[in-house]
C-alpha cells in the first residue's frame, strides 16, 4: 500500500509543480502556443468543477473530496485486496483529486492551463493535469469493474 499512497502524492505534486510553473511564467488569461493548431497553455482560474459546473461551490467540492478520502481511509483494507491495476487507477484518480483539492484550499479555485486547439475540441474547456488523472483513474476503475461482467444475452423470443 506504500506505493498506492506514493502514487497519490506523486500525481498531486506533479500537478502542483506544473501549476506553479504556469502561475510563474504566465499572467492570468495569458496564452502561449505549445503546438500550433493543437495545444496552448492558457492560464485560467476555475471557481467550479470540470467544464465550469458547480461554479462558486467550493465548500461543497471540498466536502465531497474530503468524503472521498474518508471512504478510501475507511475501506483501505478492502482496497488493499484489489488487483494492482485497480489500486493504480484509484491512486491516480485520488492524486488528481488531491491536486485540485490543494488549489481549492489555497486559492478558492482551480488553476487550469491545458487548452486544446484542434477540431473538434477547439471549444473544449481549459483543464489541468489533475483533471486528466481523475479521468484516467475513473476509466481504469470502470474498465476493470465491467470487463468481467458477462454481456446480457437475450433468449429466443425475448426482447
Amino acid at each position: 500500500m506504500v506505493s498506492f499512497y506514493a502514487l497519490i502524492i506523486f500525481v498531486a505534486l506533479l500537478d502542483q509543480g506544473v501549476k506553479l510553473g504556469i502561475r510563474t511564467f504566465l499572467s492570468l488569461n495569458q496564452s502561449i502556443t505549445v503546438i500550433p493548431g493543437v495545444l496552448s497553455f492558457t492560464y485560467v482560474e476555475n471557481p467550479g468543477a470540470a467544464f465550469g459546473m458547480l461554479k462558486r461551490m467550493t465548500p461543497l467540492l471540498l466536502l465531497l473530496t474530503l468524503a472521498l478520502f474518508y471512504l478510501v481511509y475507511r475501506y483501505r483494507w478492502q482496497i488493499k485486496k484489489q488487483p494492482p491495476v485497480f489500486r493504480c487507477g484509484m491512486a491516480v484518480g485520488l492524486g488528481g483529486a488531491l491536486g485540485n483539492f490543494i488549489d481549492r484550499i489555497l486559492r478558492g479555485r482551480v488553476i487550469d492551463f491545458l487548452d486544446l486547439d484542434f477540431w473538434p475540441l477547439q471549444n473544449w474547456p481549459v483543464f489541468n493535469l489533475a483533471d486528466i488523472a481523475i479521468f484516467l483513474g475513473a476509466v481504469i476503475i470502470f474498465f476493470l469493474l465491467f470487463r468481467d461482467q458477462p454481456l446480457a444475452h437475450s433468449r429466443k423470443g425475448e426482447v
